[in-house]
């Protein structure tokens, strides 16, 4: 045995456990099988900017110690996630506050917009009850009950149909199970105290969390297996759980992701990082300006290029890369008993959002492993 630890994958989960096991003196080997380390918060520097090459990261917590100590690793910046919806040309703020609640309605007052929230939702309750339904049978109904119809079929449907691939009507009720209403004039999307962006993209945290370990880009442990398994007392994996057991219980469902990226001949195309297009007839989800990222201000302007992503949600196949857990009942129940599995492992750690099968922001994943090490 060449090392202690064999870590399968360079994402934030990987680089994390590498770095606190190295701290320890511990012997470790990364290994990833994409051509750059850092996972899919891997930045590519295009014109100048950084580009995020598997969509907007956007990092948020309430923690101090996770904000310290990355801070300790890389300075970050003021940036504040404030996305916007476009539905047919018109804007509307994110998420829903005073701001979008006058742009729906013309409502000034969080009175006026409480009013015009408990009218439709109860108009909701009562179809439902005359219906028979005395629960939210899918998303839709939940969506209605919770806000009204005027912000569910303009802000919710038609990209909550994009994101899933399926009709909100066909989607189960707990994938909402509440939905932010804020009675203030306030943008920022997140309700965390610290967030922010690294100072130079992400590849700067990533290259601190792995300095002084040893990595390889461009390897796959399952094109191996048997070798890998060989080199280190215990591995660390973060791919997908069920292709770790060689899908003996089944295959779990992912979405993924597709980017168009395109270089503008203009310094700011549309004033923020995140534009959402909500409604269903515009294929793709979301537009992202990289540059808004790390610009602000005038400084926006002082490159004449800007970049921009934008991205197409769809199923996944083999060969694509698995980006989101498909949060159903058959999945969550399948994703449990790989999880059983897991359990009864000795020398394997599984981590991160592909091999729990759960969604994960970043600071939560750094958090994790800092509890794992005791720190």
């Amino acid at each position: 045995m060449s090392y202690d630890y064999l870590i399968v994958g360079s994402g934030l989960f990987g680089a994390t456990f590498a770095y606190f096991a190295h701290k320890q003196g511990k012997r470790c080997l990364v290994i990833d099988k994409r051509p750059q380390l850092g996972g899919n918060v891997y930045c590519k520097n295009i014109e100048g900017i950084n580009v995020h090459q598997y969509g907007a990261h956007i990092f948020h917590t309430s923690n101090k110690r996770v904000w310290q100590f990355v801070n300790s690793l890389v300075e970050f910046n003021r940036y504040t996630n404030s996305p916007v919806a476009n539905y047919q040309g018109k804007l509307y703020n994110l998420p829903f506050n005073m701001n979008t609640f006058y742009q729906m309605w013309g409502v000034t007052t969080p009175a006026e917009a409480m009013a015009k929230i408990e009218g439709q939702r109860q108009k909701a309750v009562e179809k439902m009850r005359a219906d028979g339904v005395t629960e939210p049978r899918n998303l839709e109904e939940q969506a209605l009950t919770l806000i009204g119809r005027d912000i569910y079929e303009r802000l919710i449907k038609g990209y909550t149909e994009k994101q899933w691939g399926r009709k909100c009507t066909d989607l189960p009720a707990f994938i909402i199970k509440r939905l932010p209403v804020r009675l203030v004039f306030d943008n920022n999307y997140f309700n965390d105290t610290y967030q922010g962006i690294p100072i130079g993209g992400y590849n700067q945290l990533i290259n601190s969390l792995l300095d002084g370990v040893e990595t390889k880009t461009d390897v796959d442990f399952f094109d191996d297996r048997a070798h890998w398994e060989g080199v280190a007392s215990k591995i660390v994996f973060t791919g997908e759980i069920d292709r770790f057991y060689d899908y003996k219980l089944g295959h779990l469902d992912f979405r993924t992701v597709r980017f168009e990226t395109e270089v503008l001949n203009e310094a700011n195309h549309q004033g923020n990082a995140v534009v959402n297009y909500t409604e269903a007839s515009v294929p793709y989800t979301r537009i992202i300006e990289h540059k808004h990222f790390e610009s602000f201000g005038q400084a926006v302007y002082d490159n004449p290029k800007t970049v921009i992503s934008r991205e197409y949600s769809t199923e996944w196949k083999p060969g694509m890369e698995p980006y989101y857990p498909v949060n159903d009942e058959k999945n969550n129940r399948l994703a449990e008993a790989y999880r059983q599995l897991a359990a009864q492992e000795d020398d394997v750690i599984f981590g991160g959002r592909l091999a729990e099968y759960k969604y994960y922001d970043m600071a939560p994943v750094i958090e994790k492993v800092m509890k794992m090490f005791g720190k």
